[in-house]
């Protein structure tokens, strides 16, 4: 059994010494060399079906170790807060799940990607380079989603995984997940136009890429019981992936018991067309579809306010803005 709490004390912004020594570590001596665009690829089992993915690279802004703190509850934070830094469970949850189920022989192709923070660099490449194996596959299931209960199902607006599938899929693992609309992006998007069902897992942490990141280890733990004990054989496709489906930018809108799914309708601009941001540079995006809080509060201390970003944005309900930058204050 591999140590996550261990494994989380490497910062590993890309091309770190730190992260060429957590995959030497860790990575290599159960998958092997990378390939030529630094990602990591296993296949386990004969032409197996699902592809399950996580990232290598953090966004901390230095590298080195950090020391944590771990409550009796099982849930893990850096024990001292600077500046630019996080925990990094982000997705070092997601190669920790990796190894044990490689370690357990669970059928599947691994990928462990490079430069996911950095815009999916990694995954992108490999996909255009169209290896043999994926021909085989028709699921790809990344671990890279916050809190406890989400099963993607659109990624950047666009339908990523049917519902049926993510229903199944919860069925399959025997935990409390349900179909979630409101994903950003993670590498199991690059999958979108060869793979029928591709989708992101909760894997238990919470406020990822900032010093007040958390990760629940009682979780983690559960999810791997259930992904070492699952029947892969029950799963079912249905997505049509040569099909574009848009929802809406955020999905539905709802609040849940542990944290919040999307960002309230009140000023949403139902005419922006999610697509134009698959072309281009979509990180500024994501930023602000993953972090509105920080976003609102960095433009406050740059000097703007919620009257010029009205006027700006021509957004019409401004009254949504002041009470949300005074929300967050």
């Amino acid at each position: 059994m591999y140590d996550l709490v261990e494994m989380m004390t490497y910062k590993r912004p890309q091309g770190s010494d730190t992260q060429k020594e957590f995959c030497y570590k860790y990575l290599e001596p159960i998958m092997g060399l990378p390939d030529k665009y630094g990602n990591y690829v296993l296949t386990v089992g004969d032409k197996p079906q699902v592809c399950f993915t996580a990232h290598h690279d953090t966004v901390h802004k230095t590298s080195g170790r950090q020391k944590l703190a771990v409550t009796k509850d099982g849930i893990v934070s850096l024990k001292r807060k600077s500046k630019g830094e996080c925990l990094g469970a982000d997705c070092t949850t997601g190669i920790w799940l990796i190894c044990n189920m490689i370690n357990a022989k669970i059928p599947g192709v691994y990928v462990v990607h490079a430069e996911e923070e950095g815009g999916c660099v990694g995954s992108t490449a490999l996909v255009k380079s169209d290896p043999q194996w994926l021909d085989d596959i028709n699921y790809v299931i990344s671990f890279d989603r916050y809190g406890k209960k989400s099963v993607i199902t659109h990624q950047m607006g666009r339908r990523t995984a049917s519902d049926k599938f993510a229903k199944l899929l919860a069925k399959t693992l025997e935990l409390p997940l349900k179909p979630d609309p409101n994903g950003s992006y993670t590498d199991s998007n690059v999958y979108k136009s060869k793979v029928s069902e591709c989708t992101n897992l909760s894997v238990g942490y919470y406020s990822q890429h900032s010093t007040e990141e958390k990760q629940d280890i009682v979780y983690a733990y559960k999810l791997l019981e259930c992904l070492v004990s699952a029947d892969w054989d029950q799963l079912q496709y249905y997505r049509d992936n040569t099909v574009i489906e848009m929802g809406s930018m955020y999905g539905d809108w709802y609040d849940d018991d542990d944290y919040f799914f999307g960002y309230p309708p009140r000023g949403y601009r139902y005419d922006i067309d999610p697509r134009k941001f698959e072309t281009g540079d979509n990180r500024i995006y994501d930023m602000i579809v993953d972090y509105p809080e920080e976003v609102a509060l960095l433009l406050e201390d740059l000097g703007y306010t919620a009257d010029e970003l009205h006027e700006m944005l021509g957004i019409q309900d401004h009254g949504y803005i002041n009470e949300y930058l005074e929300r967050v204050s």
